[in-house]
């Protein structure tokens, strides 16, 4: 039996369980069944290795400089905050309708931002801000596709999620319903495992304390 290790290895594995060596067609086809896995894995994955931080400068030259790009692996935001300022303020959620709603009520006045919206690629920030502020974002990440990243972090990590996902991708397009729930029991379990582990080596750091009325027990 092949040793996932990279790409490669991963591509041999699949072949060896689909056991259709000598078919060249599906044997194509096996990138694609990657691929469609991996896009499976950025709706499904939670894990802390997908939590990115990236920073950004406020260009007070540009025209707009309430706008900043997103990373181009942006999923989802976790954090943004001003950390150029003492103290690193976080920045509070605004739908785009409410930003310009707070826009409009300050007459646009710049200052150090308070808020953040995400619309398309970009962060837009307000109040309009009036330095070259650093924003730090912490955001949910895609995974590093594997063909133009061999090996990614998930691969080392859980080469059966790869192989499962890329075997499951594979069954309907050979005609093969009888395989799907074997192979999606393999998908699923190794998805919930991994979950549960991100859960866990998150919320495990240390002792969990509640707070109520002020009082901490």
């Amino acid at each position: 039996m092949t040793q996932i290790v990279d790409y490669a290895s991963l591509q041999s594995a699949v072949t060896e369980y689909l056991a259709r060596d000598q078919d060249t067609t599906p044997i194509a086809r096996i990138p694609t069944f990657i691929q469609l896995a991996e896009a499976k894995f950025n709706r499904q994955l939670f894990v802390r290795q997908m939590e990115q931080r990236a920073t950004a400068l406020v260009d007070l030259g540009f025209s707009e400089p309430e706008f900043l790009s997103l990373p181009a692996d942006f999923q989802s935001m976790r954090r943004v905050r001003l950390s150029s300022v003492a103290g690193k303020p976080c920045l509070s959620f605004k739908s785009g309708t409410q930003l310009d709603e707070y826009r409009f009520g300050i007459s646009d006045v710049a200052g150090q931002p308070r808020y953040f919206t995400v619309f398309g690629d970009e962060i837009e920030l307000a109040p309009t801000p009036d330095a070259a502020y650093t924003v730090e974002m912490v955001y949910r990440r895609s995974i590093p596709p594997l063909a133009t990243n061999d090996p990614n972090w998930l691969l080392t990590l859980a080469p059966d999620l790869y192989l499962y996902g890329a075997l499951l991708e594979s069954a309907p397009y050979m005609k093969e319903d009888g395989r799907i729930q074997t192979w999606g029991l393999g998908f699923s379990s190794a998805l919930n495992e991994l979950n549960n582990l991100g859960l866990t080596s998150t919320f495990n750091a240390g002792p969990m304390t509640v707070h109520v009325s002020g009082q901490v027990i």
